[in-house]
């Protein structure tokens, strides 16, 4: 099993950043991707970005060129970058990990945006 543990959530107002970090542990061995999605109050989960353990990475459209995803492969954690924050981004973040095991979420980490 993978066990996730999200940090770096809280308040922000309108064009600030914030650096969520989750934390794998477990069977490491077996994630293929990591990302972050959102849940926003009253929608659907919605993917933000993906990084592969080959480093590939893809965002939504929403987020294009104001975060960045990475990885720390030495700390099993990965890194959300968010910049140019706007009010929608207010949501629960989850961290997930695919792995040959199956899928795995932490806890969510909640990051809300004033205006």
């Amino acid at each position: 099993q993978v066990q996730l543990v999200e940090s770096g959530g809280g308040l922000v107002q309108a064009g600030g950043s914030l650096r969520l970090s989750c934390a794998a542990s477990g069977s490491i061995f077996s994630i293929n991707a990591m990302g972050w999605y959102r849940q926003a109050p009253g929608k659907q989960r919605e993917l933000v970005a993906a990084i592969t353990s080959g480093g590939s990475t893809n965002y939504a459209d929403s987020v294009k060129g104001r975060f960045t995803i990475s990885r720390d492969n030495a700390k099993n954690t990965v890194y959300l970058q968010m910049n140019s924050l706007k009010p929608e981004d207010t949501a629960v973040y989850y961290c997930n990990a695919d792995s040959t095991e199956g899928g795995y979420w932490g806890k969510g980490t909640l990051v809300t945006v004033s205006s």
